[in-house]
């Protein structure tokens, strides 16, 4: 696959990636204490952090959508 995920979309996609893997495990706040949401933001936040560090997205692959420049 090519790269398809520009700079400031790398950016963003980490930092949604660290913000919900925080509120899974760190934040404590009783919205998180069940195993769906906690574990469902845990998986996302991972799969955030993946697309951000390869610059692949298959999401956007499948659509014909790129945000980088080359």
């Amino acid at each position: 696959m090519s790269t398809n995920v520009g700079t400031l979309d790398r950016v963003l996609r980490a930092a949604l990636g660290l913000g919900l893997l925080y509120l899974a495990f760190l934040s404590g706040l009783p919205a998180f204490e069940g195993a769906m949401l906690k574990y469902g933001a845990a998986l996302v936040g991972v799969v955030m952090l993946v697309v951000a560090a390869t610059r692949v997205c298959p999401i956007y692959a499948i659509l014909g959508f790129k945000t980088c420049r080359t």
